[in-house]
C-alpha cells in the first residue's frame, strides 16, 4: 500500500485514475472562472497600453533621412489619427490616416539632411524611390510590432504568475484555517498545493495568452486597414502633412572677417545699454548696445563676432523674415548670416518674444491669480506655434555654408519668491507677484527651455545654459545685479554683468579654435 501523502486524503485526490478524466472539465471550468476572467481583462485593458508605451521605436533610413517608427501614446478615444513628429512640428496629426483601436502608428523624422541619398530619392528618373521608402517603413513597423508582441507576452505571463501566486496564498490560508478548525488532516505540502493550482495556472495562461494574441492581432489589422485606406486618398506630401519648408534667401553682399555671429532678440542686443559708437539707422532701430552679447563674446574669446541681434525680434519677424521697426526694415538675420563667409560658430538667442512674454508679465502683475485656463491655453498655443517656427530655424542653421557650430541659448528665470521685493510688487496699483505667480512664470520658462534644448540636441547643436541671479534674490558678489529691475531702462533684460554671464555660458560650450 502506497504511503504517499496524497493517498491519506479521500476522493479524487487519492486516486489519480479518478482525477485524470476530470482534468479537462476542471480546465474548462477554470477558463470561465472569475479569477481567470479578471486576469484576461487586465491583460487586455492594461497590457495593450503598457505594451505600446514600453516598446521602443525602431530606426531606419529612408532617402538618406533618419526615421523611427513606433506608436503614439494610447488614448481613451475609439479612433484617432496617426502621427508625424518632426523637429518643430511636435505631435503633428495626419488626419487622412484615421486608425481605430489603441495602436496608431507614429513616425519621427529629423533632422532633415541634404545628402546624396536624398538627391537620388528626389530624382524623377528614380522610379523605385517610393516603393523602397514604403518597404523600409513597413519593415521597421513590422519589427516594432514583433517586439511589441514579445513584450505583451511577457506582461501576460507576469500577470498570470502574480495571479497564480495570489491564488496559492489564498489556498494556503484557507487550508491552514481548515486544519486549525477541524484537526482532521495534516496541512497540504507545497507539492500538493502545486498539484491543485497547476490546472488553474494552465487555464489562466491559455486564456490570457489566447485573448492577448487575438487582441494584438486585431489591433494590428485595424492599424493596417486604417493606414492603407488613408494612403489610398493621398496624392502628395501636402495631402499627408499639409505644410512645407522654404529657406530664407541670402541678403546683402558676402562679408569676410568674422569668426562668429550672434542672432536673436533684445537680450542679445543688450537693450538698455549704451548705444554703439557710430551707430547706423539699423543699430539705433534695433537698440544695439556697445556691450552686447556679441561684443562680450568677442572680448572673452579674442575673436571677431558679428552682432545681428535686434530688439523685438521673433523667429518669423526678425530671424527668418524681415523685421519692421517704424520706418526701418531690418533684413532677416538668417539671410544676413548666410552671407558671412568663414563663420566658425553662431549663437542663437530667441523665444520670449514669440511667446509674448511681456504680455504674460503684465497680466500676472495686474491680477491676483494669473493661473487661469484661458491664459494657459493661449500660452500652449503660442508655444506650439514657436515650436513649429523654431524647427524651421534649426533647419536653416543646419544648412549654413561651412557648417559652423550652432549654440542655442536657453532663457533665464527672472524672479525668485519674495513678495516683499519692490520688483515683485510691481508698479503702483498693481496686484504684484506672489509665490504662485512666480512658480507659474518659472514653469512656463522651463517649458520654453525644454523646446529650445530638445530641438538643439536633435540636430546635434550645443546648448548654452546661462545662470543669472534673479530679481529679488540676494546678490552673491559685488558686481551688481544680473537683471534690470522695474526702475532700470529695460526691465527684465540682462545688465552689463548679466550679458557677461551669458557670454561666459557660450564660451563653456564653444569648440576650441581650429
Amino acid at each position: 500500500m502506497s504511503t504517499h501523502p496524497r493517498n491519506m486524503r479521500t476522493g479524487s485526490e487519492a486516486d489519480p485514475s479518478v482525477d485524470e478524466p476530470r482534468r479537462p472539465v476542471r480546465f474548462l471550468r477554470e477558463v470561465g472562472s472569475l479569477p481567470t476572467v479578471i486576469v484576461v481583462t487586465l491583460c487586455v485593458v492594461l497590457g495593450l497600453p503598457a505594451t505600446i508605451l514600453l516598446t521602443p521605436d525602431q530606426h531606419t533610413t529612408v532617402a538618406g533621412q533618419d526615421l523611427s517608427v513606433g506608436a503614439r501614446v494610447p488614448s481613451l478615444s475609439w479612433s484617432g489619427p496617426a502621427q508625424l513628429v518632426q523637429i518643430g512640428n511636435t505631435q503633428l496629426d495626419v488626419p487622412p490616416l484615421d486608425i481605430a483601436g489603441p495602436l496608431r502608428p507614429r513616425i519621427t523624422l529629423g533632422p532633415v539632411r541634404r545628402n546624396a541619398a536624398a538627391v537620388a530619392a528626389l530624382d524623377p528618373a528614380n522610379g523605385n524611390a517610393r516603393q523602397t521608402a514604403q518597404s523600409q517603413i513597413t519593415d521597421a513597423f513590422t519589427r516594432w510590432y514583433a517586439w511589441a508582441a514579445v513584450i505583451l507576452f511577457a506582461i501576460t505571463i507576469g500577470l498570470v504568475a502574480l495571479a497564480g501566486c495570489l491564488r496559492m496564498l489564498i489556498t494556503m490560508r484557507r487550508e491552514s484555517r481548515a486544519v486549525i478548525a477541524t484537526s482532521s488532516h495534516a496541512p497540504l505540502t507545497v507539492h500538493q498545493l502545486w498539484q491543485r493550482s497547476r490546472t488553474q495556472v494552465r487555464a489562466m495562461v491559455a486564456a490570457a495568452s489566447t485573448v492577448s494574441v487575438a487582441a494584438w492581432a486585431a489591433c494590428g489589422m485595424l492599424a493596417y486597414t486604417g493606414v492603407t485606406d488613408g494612403l489610398a486618398h493621398v496624392r502628395s506630401l501636402t495631402d499627408l502633412v499639409g505644410s512645407y519648408y522654404v529657406a530664407p534667401t541670402p541678403v546683402g553682399p558676402v562679408i569676410d572677417g568674422y569668426v562668429g555671429a550672434v542672432i536673436g532678440d533684445s537680450r542679445a542686443a543688450r537693450l538698455g545699454g549704451a548705444p554703439v559708437t557710430d551707430a547706423s539707422d539699423e543699430d539705433r532701430a534695433c537698440a544695439r548696445s556697445n556691450d552686447s552679447l556679441a561684443t562680450e563674446i568677442a572680448a572673452l574669446a579674442s575673436l571677431p563676432v558679428a552682432n545681428l541681434a535686434c530688439s523685438g525680434a521673433t523667429t518669423l519677424a526678425g530671424l527668418r523674415g524681415p523685421q519692421h521697426i517704424g520706418a526701418t526694415v531690418v533684413p532677416a538675420q538668417v539671410g544676413r548670416l548666410r552671407q558671412l563667409s568663414g563663420l566658425r560658430f553662431v549663437v542663437v538667442v530667441i523665444g520670449p518674444n514669440d511667446l509674448g512674454w511681456g504680455d504674460q508679465l503684465r497680466y500676472c502683475y495686474g491680477v491676483q491669480d494669473c493661473s487661469d485656463r484661458l491664459t494657459e491655453g493661449e500660452f500652449a498655443y503660442r508655444l506650439a506655434a514657436f515650436d513649429s517656427a523654431y524647427g524651421d530655424l534649426l533647419h536653416d542653421l543646419n544648412d549654413l555654408p561651412g557648417a559652423p557650430q550652432v549654440i542655442v541659448m536657453t532663457s533665464y528665470d527672472i524672479f525668485t519668491i519674495d513678495p516683499s521685493c519692490p520688483d515683485a510688487q510691481g508698479p503702483p496699483g498693481a496686484a504684484g507677484l506672489d509665490g504662485q505667480a512666480v512658480d507659474l512664470l518659472a514653469d512656463r520658462n522651463r517649458q520654453l527651455n525644454d523646446v529650445l534644448s530638445a530641438g538643439a540636441q536633435k540636430y546635434g547643436f550645443a546648448v548654452a545654459r546661462p545662470v543669472l541671479t534673479p530679481l529679488c534674490a540676494q546678490i552673491s558678489d559685488s558686481l551688481g545685479p544680473d537683471i534690470q529691475g522695474l526702475g532700470d531702462p529695460a526691465p527684465f533684460h540682462p545688465t552689463g554683468v548679466g550679458v557677461l554671464r551669458l557670454a561666459s555660458s557660450v564660451l563653456r560650450v564653444l569648440n576650441p579654435p581650429r
